[in-house]
């Protein structure tokens, strides 16, 4: 049987104390509704739709691409959130599951469950729910005596007998399409909110004869929504620790997991080493036999086999196979070091080649550059590529030795073998194999000093 899903993705967030809506806020650097998005799709939905109404304007963009998209115009509660799906999913005769845009820790198998069941008990509604310790603030689950859910009651409607229950609504349901839509037009808002609650449409179901069952997760982790900037701390520690797990599993050495922030489309290969304080973020690959840290950042940058990444922070990077970066260095989008290259120690490269064993070691900005292979570049040089106006291309052919302090002026090409010498300032191109100087001539006054007798303050 098909399944569709309904993200509801509509609501404030207002504990949040925030210009962005909550759905927008993000775990290890994808938003919290596209986690729920991807939940859905992996555990098999054939159809997503996202309800979405506050400062919709930034949520939209976000799930436009791979989901139908429809507006609540008015936050009247989760009924009628629903509701305004009902036209999107009109006709549609499967499993619905309701999910929620800030409930980003949702398991695929568990919605892959909770739809295997509904089918086989022809259920109108099975309840995602969960055992808590203190379950204050959710809904309580009354069971009847044959251990079918009786009803939910809201913390604000619940008597004293129902609240110390500690089954708890999760959010989370599977419906049957047909006897969802038809229970929804049935729902009102005769509770404590004044809003139109989801959960009526269980009492409507039993009502019409149809069984109302739960699926009790022994994982109430994922079923954490997120409400306030400590929830969402707390469901980036626990998708942190799932991620990191998995990359244990795999082959991955982490010298302290907790302090390793993994991205969930980071490609890890076997025998990778991450040293303390590291992030990678986005479509970050490393290679096998690669040591990453401590203290490095990398965004969607690919690193090669048996590198070593060292306080480096890089972005939209090309890292070949056996290069070094770092200490404290930064490689800024389309930096490519070739095979075994080296950006070291406080180095800067943006859209620059650096040849295969050529080396930036300390203390240079190389920016809109192409190197050959087998450079040196000497300590505290710069490429000045850019004018006030437009950037300039520099051309450093293969075997250069470029001396400490160099200057090179573009758009300007030093030739293969050529040499440069320290405290150089280039403004034109430099013949392969030649000797370049471009620094003033040093004069000396013998006995200047004595002549002229500094008098000290006191």
């Amino acid at each position: 049987m098909e399944t569709a899903a309904i993200i509801l993705a509509a609501g404030a967030g207002t504990r949040m104390k925030s210009k962005k809506p909550k759905v927008v806020h993000e775990v290890l650097g994808r938003p919290l509704v596209r986690w729920v998005v991807e939940a859905a799709k992996e555990a098999g939905a054939d159809r997503v739709v996202t309800v979405v109404g506050h400062m919709r304007d930034q949520v939209i963009p976000l799930v436009e691409g791979d989901t139908e998209v429809v507006v609540q115009e008015a936050q009247r509660g989760t009924a009628d959130a629903v509701l305004a799906a009902a036209d999107a999913l009109a006709g549609f005769d499967g499993a619905v599951v309701v999910l929620f845009g800030d409930s980003p820790l949702i398991q695929p198998e568990t919605i892959r469950q909770m739809a295997a069941l509904r089918e086989e008990h022809n259920a109108a509604v099975i309840v995602l729910t969960m055992e808590l310790e203190n379950p204050f603030g959710y809904g309580r689950i009354v069971r009847d005596g044959a251990g079918e859910v009786a009803r939910i009651v809201e913390q604000k409607d619940a008597s004293p007998e129902e609240a110390a229950i500690t089954e708890c609504n999760s959010g989370v349901y599977c419906f049957d399409a047909r006897a969802l839509f038809d229970a929804l037009s049935q729902v009102n808002s005769d509770n404590a909110q004044g809003e139109f609650y989801l959960t009526d449409v269980l009492a409507i179901s039993r009502a019409a004869g149809r069984p109302v069952l739960a699926y009790k997760t022994s994982d109430a982790e994922q079923c954490l929504g997120v409400n306030s900037r400590g929830q969402l701390a707390e469901a980036t520690r626990v998708m942190q620790r799932r991620i990191n797990d998995a990359h244990m599993a795999a082959g991955v050495t982490m010298w302290d997991p907790a302090t390793a922030y993994i991205g969930p489309e980071v490609e890890i290969a076997p025998d990778v080493e991450l040293l303390p304080n590291v992030m990678l973020l986005g479509k970050t690959t490393i290679g096998e036999d690669s040591v990453v840290g401590p203290d490095s950042r990398l965004t969607d940058t690919r690193v090669g086999r048996g590198c070593r990444i060292d306080e480096t922070v890089a972005v939209e990077a090309l890292i070949d196979d056996g290069a070094t970066c770092g200490p404290r260095a930064y490689l800024r989008p389309a930096a490519h070091l070739c095979e075994g290259a080296k950006a070291g120690t406080h180095v800067e490269i943006k859209k620059s080649t650096i040849g295969k064993g050529s080396k930036v070691p300390h203390l240079s900005y190389i920016g809109d550059t192409t190197m050959g292979e087998g450079v040196n570049i000497g300590a505290g040089s710069i490429t000045c590529n850019y004018d006030g106006a437009n950037k300039h291309a520099t051309i450093i052919g293969d075997g250069a030795f470029i001396g400490s302090d160099t200057m090179m002026v573009a758009p300007v090409t030093v030739g293969a073998g050529a040499l440069v010498g320290a405290g150089s300032t280039i403004t034109k191109d430099v013949t392969p194999g030649a000797l370049a100087l471009g620094r003033a001539r040093q004069q000396e006054i013998e006995g200047w000093v004595a002549a002229h007798p500094i008098e000290k303050k006191k």
